[in-house]
């Protein structure tokens, strides 16, 4: 365990202390020990308060030692800021976490990322959106981050799962506790496929309000680009994408109907200048990152559509076909065919249309 990591730890437990005060203190002391070691004038010359300094001379060790302890799993990662493995895109943000917890693969948190999240009360049809495009894109290699909230951050997971990829769940509290607790069994499948849970905060703080605004820093922050499938106009998935496009991240969004309120924040965005997608091929096409899987993923997808596919897009012409018509002659439900439509769209063999769909012109 490294010597500074400690100091790192005690600043969490100070109070009415964030990253952005640990990193102004730190432009006047070399390391993070000499500011805690440092003299009672040289915290003055620092402008550090009556009540940091106290808090400086007499941190919680005792809190720091538990967190220590927490760490002896061969799974339980505590990463500062200046260890190796802290993840590169992490460090470039304005206020990067001054502790990561991770459990799980601390490793993945330097892989090539792309954050998917959206409303909590999403509709069927963003669940399916966040599944499919969450699915696509593992299969492509990206590993796929989010929030593990209820609605499209669970339905990210999940996909990713599907795709046998890799996913990173960040948390609003400590990994002690989940929250909302019924995605327990989520979080342990995300860890027993490889994946990690992460927070910035200690390991015993509970689900706060404020702190989820700061789990969505760190969402943008680890990630390429962030996908946003369905949000209001005021959601923390805006956040989201707000700090990712701070961080000089890409921000994509899918729209939706004008008269759906779950669609409107998607809408500003693209306002903004987030790129419309239609298929996760946008996705990639956009990012243009290498990534281990993207070459075979695209080959694969080219030579065959799944066989169950095939019925019903042979129901589909190249001129318009309304969605009525699909469900009358496939004989399926409504429900299948929308899934089956979407996921005939992600692999570019359909388009959406006003009125329907049409078949893609092959190659």
């Amino acid at each position: 365990m490294q010597n500074h990591l400690p100091y790192w730890l005690a600043t969490l437990f100070m109070p009415e202390v964030g990253p952005r005060t640990v990193f102004r203190w730190l432009l006047h002391f070399s390391t993070i020990e000499t500011l805690f070691n440092a003299s009672t004038e040289e915290w003055q010359a620092a402008g550090i308060s009556q009540k940091h300094q106290q808090a400086l001379r007499d941190p919680n060790w005792r809190a720091v030692e538990q967190e220590l302890a927490w760490a002896d799993n061969t799974q339980h990662h505590i990463l500062c800021s200046n260890d190796s493995h802290y993840p590169p895109l992490l460090k470039e943000i304005s206020d990067p976490p001054l502790v990561l917890y991770v459990r799980g693969d601390a490793s993945l948190l330097s892989h090539i990322q792309l954050a998917i999240v959206g409303s909590r009360n999403a509709t069927p049809f963003g669940i399916t959106n966040a599944e499919q495009f969450a699915r696509y894109l593992a299969e492509a290699g990206f590993v796929i981050t989010s929030g593990l909230a209820l609605g499209v951050d669970a339905a990210s997971h999940r996909g990713a799962l599907a795709a046998k990829g890799k996913t990173i769940g960040v948390l609003g509290t400590g990994l002690k506790h989940m929250y909302p607790a019924s995605h327990r069994m989520l979080a342990e499948e995300m860890i027993n496929q490889g994946g990690a849970l992460v927070s910035e905060f200690p390991l015993e703080t509970l689900a706060k309000a404020q702190h989820f605004p700061r789990r969505n820093r760190i969402i943008g922050g680890l990630s390429q680009g962030v996908l946003v499938v369905e949000a209001a106009l005021k959601s923390g998935s805006l956040i989201t994408a707000r700090h990712a496009l701070e961080q000089g991240r890409e921000v994509f969004a899918i729209p939706g109907s004008i008269h759906h309120p779950l669609a409107r924040g998607c809408h500003h965005l693209i306002k903004q200048g987030a790129k419309l997608v239609e298929k996760a091929a946008d996705v990639l096409e956009e990012l243009q990152v290498s990534l281990p899987n993207l070459n075979k993923n695209k080959r694969v997808q080219a030579e065959a559509t799944p066989a169950v596919l095939h019925p019903l897009l042979e129901q589909i012409d190249y001129a318009v076909t309304s969605l009525d018509r699909i469900i009358l002659q496939s004989g399926l439900t409504a429900g299948e065919v929308s899934s089956i439509l979407l996921r005939l769209e992600l692999l570019g063999h359909i388009h959406t249309v006003s009125g329907g769909y049409v078949r893609a012109v092959p190659n």
